[in-house]
């Protein structure tokens, strides 16, 4: 396979509205990915309620196919071509999915840029789960919180329902790649009881003056690695965990 990289279109894309959608990106291997993903609920023996979202962290680190996408050039590619080659994984979520999420950002750095990288494993349409987006809010958020005000949401604070705020919605089918900056306010509405997700968080490399910012960050848990995945990494993939086996290395002595 030809090796995957960005478009200077692209990049800029994403550096302007915080976004990208890449249709069909990954469809000659969907359904691989459907069945280890239905594998690793199955091996955890959870039962999805249909009431609540069911969510499994260090979730690619726990099958085997799965784990390769760190070594695929398209995620590969992806990641690098926003966060720069020395990008760091930063851990990884499995979700089923259960009616509306409600605005929010998932989270503002300093020191670094945090992307998530989601597929969809069922059709998701505006008014059917699809994640929606308020283009380029990743920069006012990011603003926002060096002044010291952090925007969790907008379903309050604009005094209009949720599903009316103007968005953006990346209606998406199995095999497309959605990325967004963390600190993007998002959110979905009118999905059903068990919309399966999963996503990669990676984060570009923190400079050696600001490790100390990334320790605080690894102190809540986050960033946590499956042994599988650390055992099994050959130099490239081992090269995106280093900077947090390190930091998580010397938190422990």
């Amino acid at each position: 396979m030809t090796e995957f990289k960005l478009t200077d279109h692209q990049k800029a894309f994403f550096q302007t509205f915080g976004y990208l959608q890449l249709p069909g990106l990954m469809s000659d291997c969907i359904d691989d990915i459907t069945v280890a993903f239905t594998k690793v609920f199955e091996r955890n023996a959870w039962q999805h309620d249909d009431k609540t979202r069911s969510t499994f962290l260090q979730f690619i680190d726990q099958h085997e196919y799965l784990r390769g996408l760190l070594d695929d050039s398209r995620i590969t590619g992806i990641a690098a071509g926003l966060l720069g080659d020395d990008f760091n994984y930063a851990g990884s979520d499995g979700n089923h999915y259960v009616g509306d999420t409600h605005w929010h950002c998932d989270s503002i750095h300093e020191h670094s840029d945090y992307l998530k990288i989601a597929l969809y494993l069922d059709p998701v349409r505006r008014d059917s789960g699809a994640l929606r987006l308020i283009p380029g809010s990743h920069i006012v958020n990011e603003a926002r919180e060096a002044l010291g005000y952090r925007v969790h949401g907008c379903d309050t604070a604009f005094s209009i329902p949720g599903c009316d705020v103007p968005a953006w919605a990346l209606e998406s089918d199995p095999g497309d790649v959605v990325a967004f900056h963390q600190a993007m306010l998002h959110a979905s509405y009118g999905g059903d009881t068990r919309r399966r997700m999963f996503t990669l968080n990676m984060c570009s490399r923190y400079a050696d003056a600001d490790l100390d910012d990334l320790a605080r960050y690894l102190q809540t848990g986050d960033g946590k690695y499956h042994p599988d995945l650390v055992a099994t990494a050959g130099p490239e993939r081992r090269r995106h965990l280093e900077q947090f086996l390190e930091v998580r290395s010397t938190m422990q002595e």
